[in-house]
């Protein structure tokens, strides 16, 4: 998500090609992202073949299975023509993603807008152990994060060495921190920056990407500045969790 179109030309110029755009329960706010799709391709059909845009739907059986949340993506940002990546969101349970699979694998093998890869936004991280030692889907996506580190336990040490899914993560930043005062730190105390978050789940090296929403180009170009610098060290990123221990701590899976 982002308010500014200009984000999405921002972040192909610095290198991404992967988007990732809401088919249905977040529509209105992913405007900026077609509308920065929109002119990204405009004039330029060829550029079309450097990106790789993902498209969730969030509905569940039988709405789900009309795909037609879908087409409307494609439809709606002219030039786009087709969605690469198709996605199941909000799987919550298995019995979520056991009754969306099968119209996925059949998006896939007949190649519905496109389509080459499948994949879930998991809102049970477990989940993404079992897609995994299954290769249900091609890409999966699991909320890791400084507040909630919980893969550390139920997810990284039960991946298979020889993986056949992409891991990637969502929801990196976790609200702001309390002041220094309150948090019992000094004036020269190390306190994280918004993009430290972004390192912290890049630092763990089972994942394969994220989902950023960058908000305007400056931010884009921040967190370019950021990966520059490469991973936190281990106790940079045990800092973190201590100080963000309690943050949405009633959201942890």
């Amino acid at each position: 998500m982002t308010s500014s179109a200009a984000c999405v030309r921002a972040a192909f110029d610095a290198g991404v090609n992967f988007f990732f755009v809401s088919a249905d329960l977040h529509w209105p706010l992913y405007e900026g992202t077609r509308k920065g799709l929109e002119s990204l391709l405009r004039g330029n059909p060829q550029r079309r073949r450097e990106i790789v845009v993902g498209v969730v739907s969030y509905l569940e059986e039988p709405w789900f299975g009309y795909r037609n949340q879908f087409w409307e993506v494609v439809r709606a940002v002219p030039g786009l023509k087709r969605a690469d990546l198709l996605i199941a969101g909000g799987v919550s349970a298995g019995w979520s993603f056991d009754e969306r699979l099968p119209t996925l694998k059949r998006a896939k093998a007949e190649h519905y807008l496109g389509a080459r890869a499948i994949g879930a936004s998991l809102h049970h991280r477990k989940l993404a152990v079992r897609a995994e030692k299954s290769r249900a889907v091609d890409i999966s996506f699991i909320r890791y994060n400084a507040a909630h580190p919980g893969a550390c336990r139920d997810v990284f040490p039960h991946l298979p060495k020889k993986r056949g899914t992409l891991l990637y993560n969502f929801k990196s930043v976790v609200r702001p921190l309390p002041s220094r005062k309150l948090l019992g730190l000094a004036a020269n105390d190390w306190m994280p920056e918004p993009t430290d978050y972004y390192r912290f789940v890049l630092s763990a090296t089972e994942f394969d990407g994220l989902l950023c929403s960058p908000w305007t180009p400056k931010e884009v170009r921040a967190l370019t500045r950021a990966l520059d610098k490469g991973p936190l060290s281990r106790e940079e990123r045990e800092r973190m969790i201590r100080l963000c221990a309690g943050v949405d701590a009633n959201q942890d899976w």
